[in-house]
């Protein structure tokens, strides 16, 4: 370069340049930078071209810097400015040939040389306008026809260590031109060298720069993604393990994509798709794949929520307790006074109800009138038995006494119940001598314990009876009725209720009867609050995500490739046509088909293990796109089927 500057005397441009003719001052131009004709113009003389070929360094900064600000327009175009693009190479090639020699360690602590920085700068200016140019098809068109392209884009990646720093921003540029001008070209001798991979492979694979391996997955992708050269792929490709190692750095969009998008390349080609269900990380590969799915759609998702709950009856949890009317102290001493009958009319008033489904035997009716007033029969004698039959009659004119015919004959009196009544149940309410303890409820366990001894007390005998509500127990010691009484209290620190407990009770149904004698016994009731939440996907996943099911896709049908093969008659279906089972026996392996290496079935094999492994993570991907959806169907329930 430096012979090149000194064959370019500063004076060829003074007396070349051209000029743009006066114009009359009244006449309004735009004058602002970047829009002046003078130096654009479509001539080989125009300044622009001069400038950056002059040798003469403000002149290349001025060209360099209005370069970089031109082709970000998409009218910017190479044709446009003759000799511009031959310009453009001078510097590039400077440095891929000659310039890196010149970098050290010492740059990385010290600053370089100045006239070295200034060259180096130079160079990266030209190939940022060529990389950003490029973008536009018809320069790309340009550069790939330019005899300095490839030789440029080789020498770069040969000789520059994509290790340096110095080098990654100029080694970027190359590999981005080289995969916008290569993408359709075929691997070949005479248009785009075999040699030109490699170092692309290398990078990928051994750099530490994320931009450049971004790059250089995405070079290759480009190239190899042409059918043509899909024979170039090969199975145990340092790009290929690169991808693979990337691979669970989900929250790096942009190199997720770069590795997809390569092994659907590599895995697309039929015979490499093959061959990776041989690789030791395919497992883990499709792990990984179905683990992206799951990590991009949680969000792409809405949370539906509908509530199933059935309707909820209820009860306090403070009960009514039902029990039969047991004649009071005054109610008796009121009765004893009154003659017969009026004194059996006044009792039935007391101790019955009219009710129309309502029954009792004659001898329980006869039974309740005799223990009410024996115990003073001999002041006030008592009515037999008919005459209070007779009595019911009188008191409740829907009421009849009668014989059922039956096996056995039953007197019964039919129309009246006995009154119930409706009592809280009050957990220290004195229920002693049959619940006619006149005693107030007590606050505690203790004070209640301390008033029933002395109802035990207040008998003279050794050995009375428990008077407890309806207890049955007959005749015990003081001693033991003072522990057997214990039974009947409820305890004084009953378990505390949960905060979020309610103080109501659910009952299974409206018509549940509660309370019940026995509460284990009761139906569970519906839940208070049932609501079912699922989510589902709003819009279609990302792209990498459709990359990734693609790959899982094309594994999973080369996998199954030859699971359906011709039907064959043998003893074990007795004689109909059945499928030809794998005995898993890897010593005598019967192929499927005999077009079929033992490979190739043991590479089916694995996958189909592979794919029943990952059964259970693909039941979780959920797609809104109902088509990519029975993929995954598909893809489950041969998983299924493996696993049987």
């Amino acid at each position: 370069m430096s012979t090149f500057v000194n064959q370019i005397p500063g004076a060829y441009y003074r007396h070349n340049a051209h000029v743009p003719p006066a114009r009359p001052r009244t006449q309004i131009t735009d004058t602002r930078d970047d829009y002046e004709r003078w130096y654009t113009e479509t001539v080989p003389s125009n300044r622009m071209s001069l400038s950056l070929r002059s040798g003469i360094h403000s002149e290349i900064a001025w060209a360099l810097e209005r370069l970089c600000r031109l082709c970000h327009n998409e009218q910017f175009v190479f044709s446009s400015i003759p000799g511009l693009i031959d310009g453009l190479f001078d510097w590039p090639e400077w440095y891929a040939t000659e310039g890196y020699k010149k970098a050290n360690d010492d740059h990385v602590i010290f600053s370089p040389p100045p006239e070295y920085a200034r060259q180096r700068r130079y160079a990266l200016e030209s190939l940022f306008v060529l990389r950003n140019a490029a973008l536009h098809d018809q320069n790309a068109r340009e550069l790939l026809r330019h005899s300095h392209t490839m030789p440029l884009i080789s020498n770069s990646l040969h000789n520059l260590d994509f290790l340096k720093d110095d080098n990654a921003e100029f080694l970027l540029h190359i590999i981005e031109v080289f995969q916008i001008v290569t993408a359709n070209l075929i691997v070949s001798a005479t248009t785009l060298p075999p040699s030109l991979l490699p170092p692309l492979v290398r990078i990928a694979s051994n750099s530490s720069n994320r931009t450049m391996i971004i790059a250089s997955l995405t070079a290759l992708t480009a190239v190899l993604s042409n059918p043509a050269n899909a024979i170039h792929l090969q199975t145990c490709s340092a790009a290929l393990e690169a991808a693979i190692r990337y691979l669970p750095l989900f929250i790096d969009h942009a190199l997720i994509d770069a590795c997809v998008n390569y092994l659907y390349c590599h895995v697309s080609y039929p015979p490499m798709a093959r061959a990776f269900l041989l690789h030791p990380s395919m497992p883990n590969v499709l792990k990984l794949l179905v683990s992206l799915l799951l990590h991009e759609q949680t969000q792409l998702e809405d949370k539906v929520m509908f509530d199933v709950t059935a309707p909820i009856y209820s009860v306090p949890s403070t009960t009514m307790a039902q029990r039969v009317h047991e004649l009071t102290k005054e109610e008796l001493d009121n009765l004893l006074d009154k003659p017969e009958p009026q004194r059996c009319y006044d009792w039935m008033k007391i101790m019955f109800v009219p009710k129309v489904d309502g029954e009792l035997t004659q001898v329980d009716f006869w039974n309740l009138y005799k223990d009410a007033f024996m115990a003073y029969q001999d002041q006030y004698p008592l009515l037999v038995a008919s005459d209070v039959i007779k009595n019911v009659n009188f008191v409740f004119p829907q009421a009849q006494a009668m014989v059922l015919q039956g096996p056995v004959q039953r007197f019964v009196v039919r129309g009246v119940d006995r009154r119930k009544e409706m009592t809280a149940n009050e957990r220290f309410k004195c229920q002693w001598d049959r619940r006619q303890c006149p005693a107030p409820v007590f606050s505690g366990a203790g004070d209640m314990y301390d008033h029933i001894l002395e109802h035990i007390h207040a008998s003279e005998k050794s050995e009375v009876p428990c008077l407890w509500a309806t207890c049955s127990r007959d005749q015990i010691s003081k001693q033991d009725l003072r522990t057997h009484v214990l039974t009947h209290i409820s305890s004084a620190q009953p378990p505390e209720k949960h905060p979020s407990q309610s103080d109501t009770i659910t009952l299974p149904s409206a018509s549940s009867p509660y309370p019940v004698n026995n509460p284990t016994t009761r139906p569970p009731p519906p839940p208070r609050s049932t609501i079912i939440s699922y989510k589902v996907p709003t819009i279609d996943p990302p792209s990498t995500s459709l990359t990734a099911l693609l790959i899982i896709r094309v594994l999973f049908r080369t996998s199954f490739a030859s699971a359906e093969v011709a039907p064959k008659v043998d003893a074990d279906h007795f004689g109909f046509p059945g499928i030809v089972e794998d005995t898993g026996d890897s010593e005598q392996v019967e192929l499927r088909d005999s077009g079929t290496s033992a490979s190739e079935h043991e590479g089916e094999s694995r996958g189909r293990k592979a794919f029943t492994g990952i059964r259970k993570m693909l039941e979780g991907v959920r797609i809104k796109d109902e088509v990519l959806m029975s993929w995954v169907t598909e893809m489950i329930d041969a998983g299924i089927s493996g696993s049987i």
